[in-house]
């Protein structure tokens, strides 16, 4: 049987943007804690830090979809580079501030402006759909994705801590920065799997933001509900260990929850499931919901580990089915905003579990941060029931192979398909 992992970067130029995004996805990972960990030792409080990086993490969900909403309309070619350079300006400027004392309002504007940088995670996985028509080599590939999203957040928060403690305080961020320049340095040349810029109708006038699209509404609202999830876990793990007077055992537990979720979307990516992606979906979010419960069981270390690895199993595949069906709902003309509404959804429930659930520590102890997770899991099984039939209509009403091969005029695409919910 072939490896359609490996079959997968027999397409030209695959292999060189995927690592080109590696590259640039990274930053997304580094920044927020790496701004944190620089604050405290410079500025000396945590809660100016926690702020400020708060401030940029809102600021990439609110810029995050306007970039990608120009990509589509412009290309990535001429959209990627400004929007980097903006970016890389104000995180320099941001610790140029920090470093020489500056008033802490230019903190905060620098924060906002760092958030401009492209997603890269929305980006690959446009090139992939346009290197890649069949279906099957489309669900090997974003199942790839998910498994990279996880590395990166995995390996990204370490490094970025590592670098600044054991360097100096900018060091994280700094390096950050470098490498989102390097990465759509080597990206955006590649105009040979640079998806086509796509009408939107037979005219070529332009539909509203992605965001109107009804299945990206509720793709993105199931991903915020997994999101937080991942926050509680994050934050209850830390919590957890110290309570049992090992705080460097957090890092085991969290690197489980990354390999069970790594572990099942390689698993995917190999498999040819029949089952129709609502349901699929809808199997992975009751997945996901029943295996928050045993969270509340974990009496050590150990168990704890076993839960999350077990909650991490329906992670990744989730997610790489919902990326699946924004690719297969999302008119071509809106796909990259699409995708980036959807991994903006992650990452706005990702922020709302970690602040949610460490007010529930606060008060309840590890056991609130557990009621969290089990409270979003619930949400995630209703979402997705609520999902299979509108987005059951919204596939029938699409071609059963994805989008149409583009046109040859410069440029330019045919979209079918329209913007209702």
């Amino acid at each position: 049987m072939a490896n359609p992992y490996r079959e997968l970067f027999r397409a030209p130029g695959s292999a060189a943007f995927s690592a080109a995004a590696f590259l640039g996805r990274m930053p997304i990972s580094m920044t927020g804690i790496g701004l944190v960990t620089m604050l405290s030792q410079l500025r000396g409080a945590y809660a100016l830090a926690g702020a400020v990086s708060a401030a940029f993490t809102l600021s990439t969900a609110f810029f995050g979809p306007l970039v990608s909403r120009l990509v589509d309309r412009l290309g990535q070619g001429r959209v990627l580079l400004p929007a980097t350079g903006v970016s890389v300006l104000g995180m320099g400027a941001l610790l140029l501030c920090a470093r020489y004392q500056a008033p802490v309002w230019t903190l905060f504007a620098c924060a906002v402006l760092a958030g401009t940088l492209p997603n890269m995670a929305a980006m690959v996985r446009a090139r992939w759909t346009h290197v890649h028509r069949d279906p099957s080599a489309l669900h090997t590939a974003f199942s790839l994705e998910s498994v990279v999203d996880d590395l990166t957040f995995v390996v990204g928060p370490a490094l970025s801590v590592a670098l600044s403690t054991a360097l100096f305080p900018e060091c994280g961020p700094l390096v950050a920065a470098g490498l989102l320049l390097l990465g759509v340095l080597l990206l955006v040349p590649q105009k040979r799997t640079e998806p086509p810029v796509h009408r939107a109708g037979p005219g070529g006038g332009r539909t509203g933001s992605a965001i109107r699209v009804g299945s990206v509404r509720l793709l993105a609202a199931i991903l915020a509900a997994g999101g937080v999830i991942v926050g509680t876990v994050d934050v209850v793990s830390v919590a957890f260990a110290e309570e049992r007077g090992a705080p460097a055992a957090a890092g085991i537990v969290l690197s489980c929850y990354a390999v069970g979720s790594a572990l099942s979307g390689l698993a995917l990516g190999m498999a040819r499931v029949a089952l129709p992606l609502p349901r699929l979906l809808l199997a992975g979010a009751l997945g996901t919901a029943l295996t928050t419960l045993p969270l509340v069981l974990s009496g050590g270390i150990a168990t704890l580990s076993a839960s999350v690895f077990l909650a991490g199993l329906f992670f990744a595949p989730m997610m790489i089915v919902v990326m699946r069906l924004v690719e297969r709902t999302v008119p071509p003309a809106q796909l990259t905003e699409g995708m980036t509404w959807a991994i903006t959804g992650l990452g706005v429930g990702v922020g709302l579990g970690a602040a949610v659930s460490g007010a529930m520590v606060d008060r309840h102890g590890p056991a609130g941060g557990f009621a969290v997770a089990i409270a979003a899991g619930a949400a995630v099984a209703v979402l997705a029931s609520c999902s299979v039939r509108p987005l059951g209509r919204r596939l029938a009403a699409r071609p059963a192979g994805g989008a149409p091969a583009p046109v040859t005029e410069p440029g330019a695409a045919a979209c079918t398909g329209d913007a209702r919910a």
